[in-house]
């Protein structure tokens, strides 16, 4: 029989099995509690989307008619008007056309939104009410699959328990009757050495005994061992055909189990899952297209609205005070148009009708002539000055009224928190302490703008006046004066002093003139590094006293030739920028207004030596001109700046690297903006200036006969320069600087030498003569000797004349 031992092992077997089936009974149960709480919720997420289309759509009803008032209020009031320029016509004015384009926007929203809210009512919310229903029949019909499952799967764990308990049962069986086997083979074993011992009794020592004594007790002993036998016999085919159940009976347990456990892991794997996609079937894709319908009408009304603001957009991009100033003037063309010129009144029937320039009053007429023309080229040195102060001062009321203080980005960062929105609100530009700080600068500048306009308009005023009185006296004296009167007033206008120690390295100008013939829309320049190996070579010629930049051609790498340029001023002993000037100058960078900032700049830097000041002069007007290619170099002044500041200005040890290197390079980006504010011009700062180059552009204006462009876009310039009875005598003009031509167009020469002059070819550059080769010179190097260069007409091929 089994011991008490395995009795109670075997019951906790059976316990444990049954609190494991009892165990998946309960998850099966939970399992359609978990899928019924997805509909419930689903069926409330479904009811909460109908209610919120519901609601936004009456929310748009009500938000179209607001934009439907509110757009007829303001055009009825445009309808009424009688100003002709808020007509819808051509020649609207540019803000009279942001006007119409913006009520135009406001109808359109205003449709945008009725139709929105028609498509929320009529196709988005019925569209949630048949996903609902689809919903609910598709739950119940998954739920009634579900449940036969289960049931399926009871089945195979009850058939499980009972080829267990069978299995059991026989092993149980099978032990018991290997147990009685193994007792009836002891206790033959016994019986066998029972009788071994009592023959051995016995045999040799019972001389006396009977012998049918000895044939009894043989017959019993023989007739137990048989009974023994036939024992063991029954009992070992009692143990057999246990044994063989058990064995059968185990085999049968081991394929259900694994068939139980297989089912049991589909059904958790694959057939929750799948009935899950039952429920879930089509509700996605359906739930997809009721939200991309509701996509489709939000992004369609954006993608209105958009356009409505690309045309504003485009209004705002064409607001043009000139254009409108034109618009208003034809307009009123009958209150702008000049008057009627005042015609001469005799007296007395005087028949005399012009100025009377005889003797004797021939000569009073001429020196008041004179007059006119030295004070004219005074008033008109003064009024240059007060331009280019009204200039600059008109550019940082530009630059005040133009900061892109417009972008409100950081205000529709959303988050969960409303209190980041306020704070985010409350740091916009409209709500910072500075705002009045600013707006102060703006009308201090406006002030001293309108001042200094006024003595503009004054003196020009006065300019008119006496230019009038001049031609006049001029024309009826005769051209022969014309010369003798500008001869008098160049010679009565400011003597330029000059220095011949100021002069610019030969590394810097080869170096600026090869990057402007060739260089000003290489994408990156200065800021993407060269080849080394080029660098090293091309600065170990120029130490030998070579120029490797002579000539036109361009075979050079540009990152290398601007790399050259930056690694020399990086070599400076001494920075271009001194180091005691460090702190006055970061001072000024700290100030609003421009002007102020700039005149700050150049009191500072006037304290440098004059040949500091001339390479100063010379570098940023060559990054300013550079800086005006920034759509294609992708170099405006800022990308500059960072690429020089660190180059011209180190910061001091004493101060903080990182914070300091920002005010130097903010610094370097207002000198290259505002240098020829910061700098003294060549009146009065004598030494080389920065000549662009020549491009096909600059000879737009210059006379067909004279300048002809080739089919490489050289200027070409005859050998022979034939001088009609209509043409003057060529101008005589002295070099101030020495001047190395950077192609064969351009002539080179050395400082004082003399030279003849043509004509203007543009802005920058005469045509000329130099011992016996002709071609171009450019203005800022030479001083003209004969005629005031203030008298030369540059759009004119006949200079003098």
């Amino acid at each position: 029989m089994t011991s008490p031992a395995k009795f109670k092992k075997d019951k906790e077997i059976i316990a444990e099995y049954e609190t494991q089936v009892k165990e998946i009974r309960a998850q099966l149960v939970e399992q359609f509690k978990c899928l019924d709480q997805q509909s419930e919720l689903r069926n409330q997420l479904l009811q909460d989307f109908q209610d919120f289309f519901r609601k936004k759509a009456e929310i748009e009803v009500e938000y179209s008619r607001n934009l439907e008032k509110l757009g007829e209020r303001f055009l009825a009031k445009t309808r009424n008007t009688k100003d002709p320029h808020y007509k819808k016509d051509h020649n609207v004015l540019s803000l009279v056309n942001c006007w119409n384009l913006l009520l135009n926007q406001v109808k359109r929203e205003s449709k945008d939104h009725a139709t929105l809210s028609d498509i929320y009512l009529n196709n988005i919310i019925p569209r949630f009410t048949h996903i609902s229903e689809d919903s609910g029949r598709l739950f119940k019909k998954s739920k009634e699959v579900g449940l036969q499952l289960q049931e399926d799967l009871m089945k195979v764990l009850n058939e499980l328990y009972t080829v267990m308990k069978t299995y059991h049962m026989y092993n149980a069986d099978s032990i018991t009757a290997e147990s009685k086997l193994k007792e009836a083979e002891k206790q033959e074993e016994k019986q066998i050495g029972r009788s071994v011992k009592q023959e051995d009794k016995q045999t040799p020592r019972s001389p006396d005994s009977p012998a049918n004594l000895k044939l009894e007790e043989k017959h019993v002993r023989r007739s137990s061992v048989k009974k023994i036998e036939k024992m063991k016999e029954k009992r070992q085919a009692k143990y057999t055909e246990n044994k063989l159940k058990a064995i059968k009976a185990r085999n049968d347990y081991l394929l259900v189990l694994e068939a139980t456990n297989a089912s049991v892991f589909k059904y958790y794997i694959h057939d929750v899952s799948d009935l899950i996609d039952c429920c879930d079937l089509g509700y996605h894709a359906s739930l997809n297209r009721a939200l991309r319908t509701f996509l489709s009408a939000e992004f369609n009304v954006e993608q209105s609205k958009h356009e409505g603001l690309e045309a504003i957009e485009n209004a705002v991009e064409n607001l043009d005070a000139n254009s409108d100033k034109q618009r208003v003037m034809e307009t009123y063309n009958n209150v702008f148009c000049p008057p009627m010129k005042f015609e001469f009144q005799p007296h007395m029937g005087d028949p005399t009708m012009q100025i009377y320039a005889q003797p004797p009053v021939y000569g009073e007429l001429l020196m008041r002539c004179q007059q006119l023309q030295c004070r004219l080229s005074t008033l008109q040195i003064e009024n240059d000055e007060l331009k280019k102060t009204m200039e600059a001062t008109l550019q940082t009321i530009q630059d005040i009224v133009t900061i892109e203080d417009y972008d409100v980005s950081d205000c529709f960062q959303h988050s969960n928190s409303m209190e980041s929105v306020k704070s985010t609100i409350s740091e916009t530009f409209m709500s910072k302490p500075s705002i009045a700080k600013r707006r102060a600068n703006q009308q201090e500048t406006e002030q001293f703008y309108f001042m200094k306009i006024k003595e503009f308009l004054e003196g020009r005023t006065l300019i008119t006046k006496l230019q009038a009185k001049h031609d006049l006296l001029q024309k009826t004296l005769g051209e022969s004066q014309k010369t003798e009167c500008s001869v008098a007033s160049r010679r009565s206008s400011t003597v330029r002093k000059q220095d011949s120690g100021q002069t610019i390295p030969l590394i810097v100008e080869s170096c600026i003139r090869f990057i402007s013939r060739h260089g000003m829309q290489h994408e990156g320049i200065f800021r993407v590094s060269g080849s080394q190996v080029e660098v090293n070579d091309i600065k170990n010629a120029f130490e030998r006293g070579e120029d490797p930049l002579a000539g036109d051609q361009n075979d050079h790498d540009m990152d290398s030739i601007a790399g050259v340029l930056k690694l020399y001023f990086r070599g400076l002993e001494r920075p271009l920028f001194p180091k005691e000037i460090f702190h006055d100058l970061v001072v000024g960078v700290a100030m609003d207004c421009l002007l102020e900032r700039a005149l700050h700049i150049r009191k500072v830097l006037l304290t440098l030596p004059k040949t500091t000041l001339v390479l100063m002069r010379y570098l940023f007007a060559f990054l300013s001109h550079l800086s005006q290619f920034c759509e294609e170099n992708m170099m405006d002044p800022y990308n500059l700046a960072i690429c020089f500041g660190p180059t011209l200005m180190s910061v001091p040890d004493e101060h903080d690297q990182v914070s300091c290197q920002t005010h130097v390079n903010e610094l370097i980006k207002t000198i290259i903006i505002h240098h020829e504010t910061i700098f003294p011009g060549p009146e009065e700062l004598e030494g080389p200036v920065y000549v662009r180059s020549i491009q096909v552009e600059d000879f737009c204006e210059t006379s067909q006969a004279d300048l002809q462009m080739g089919d490489d876009s050289t200027l070409d310039i005859s050998a022979d320069h034939p001088a009609s009875e209509d043409e003057c005598e060529p101008i005589e003009a002295t070099a101030k600087f020495d001047y190395g031509g950077r192609t064969a167009r351009e002539l080179s020469f050395k400082k004082g030498a003399s030279l003849l002059l043509y004509h203007r070819a543009s802005d920058e550059w005469w045509e000329g003569r130099h011992n016996g080769s002709e071609g171009l010179i450019p203005h800022q190097y030479i001083v003209v000797q004969d005629v005031d260069e203030g008298l030369v007409d540059k759009s004119s091929s006949k200079p003098g004349c």
